[in-house]
């Protein structure tokens, strides 16, 4: 695999094509709350010194507990995407990888740059002793495909009987707390957690790994010392003892109102993961630009041009915004 991947964001490159200052753009391209709790206080020790032992382990401590990873300790990662990369050191180059597509395009990238051949798989059915290494994103983005707790503890198992290691991405976690492997204790097993999209902080960088000791002990080495910062560390230690349920109202609120234009609108949801919802429209092309010109920047698929996901506006003007800007589409208008 060459070149770029398409991810959500990029203000600055649509602005450079459709005009405008970013800042005055809607940017609904993300899986992003926007709507996020206030920002805590920093202590000045935080901006001053190296973010020592004590910081990460009181991260991860409350970590633990939001995340009911039970015996393990979630190990403080400079987002999720750093340890992506780290992945393919833990498979034996004669292993194939299997990744439950379509999802997010980086595990690929990672795995075929190292020399791994890659499958694509739909279907648990389709992972047999071979794979060194399963990933799957629960929920998954962009479709919002949810494999249960019990199917993906039978697919460790599976994996078990041939050393194989299991990755599941809960990156969209907290929208689906039931399904969550957290708290699975398993050799086989690592699970991620994103910090930034639930508490619409994606700009501090900053995630977690729920594994082995032995795994995250090797994590840890391959990052070095100080991976993380101390403001991201001392940011999620206040805010993940914040009230959850606020959060998770104000972010089923929003999705309430995100939905409710989509369908007066005629479009048809083909999945969700309250975050964001995916449209599915033969015309979903000439949509994206129809918004881009009315500066509102949502996610298209390079593999699938007739889907377009829509994140969450951050309030009742930004909804009225969109909905407008639809009825221009609907209209025949530009």
């Amino acid at each position: 695999m060459s070149g770029s991947i398409q991810h959500g964001g990029g203000l600055a490159a649509a602005a450079a094509i459709y005009g405008g200052e970013p800042k005055d753009w809607l940017d609904l391209s993300t899986g992003i709350n926007p709507c996020p709790p206030p920002l805590p206080a920093i202590p000045d020790r935080s901006w001053h010194r190296l973010p020592d032992r004590e910081l990460e382990l009181a991260a991860g401590a409350v970590a633990r507990k939001f995340y009911a990873s039970g015996d393990r300790l979630p190990l403080p990662v400079p987002g999720t995407q750093s340890a992506i990369q780290l992945l393919p050191r833990l498979v034996a180059p004669s292993r194939r990888v299997a990744i439950f597509a379509p999802t997010y395009g980086e595990y690929r990238r990672a795995f075929e740059l190292a020399g791994f051949a890659v499958d694509a798989v739909t279907s648990i059915d389709e992972i047999d002793a071979r794979h060194g290494l399963v990933v799957v994103v629960n929920p998954n983005n962009p479709d919002g495909r949810l494999y249960t707790r019990e199917q993906l503890s039978l697919l460790v198992e599976n994996l078990r009987q041939s050393d194989g290691i299991l990755v599941v991405d809960e990156a969209f976690g907290e929208m689906c707390p039931d399904s969550s492997m957290a708290g699975i204790c398993d050799p086989n097993l690592i699970v991620f957690r994103s910090f930034g999209k639930f508490f619409g902080m994606a700009g501090i960088r900053l995630g977690f790994v729920i594994a082995d000791e032995s795994i995250t002990g090797r994590f840890a080495e391959w990052l070095g010392p100080w991976s993380v910062s101390g403001p991201a560390l001392s940011i999620a230690t206040q805010l993940f003892a914040a009230d959850r349920q606020r959060i998770a109202d104000q972010i089923a609120a929003r999705r309430a109102g995100l939905d409710s234009i989509l369908s007066a609108h005629g479009l048809t949801i083909r999945g969700t993961v309250g975050l964001f919802a995916l449209v599915e429209d033969e015309q979903a092309a000439d949509l994206h630009a129809h918004l881009c010109r009315h500066h509102i920047l949502t996610r298209k698929f390079d593999y699938a041009r007739n889907w377009l996901r829509f994140g969450l506006a951050p309030d009742g003007d930004s909804d009225l915004r969109l909905s407008t800007v639809l009825d221009l589409w609907r209209a025949g208008s530009a």
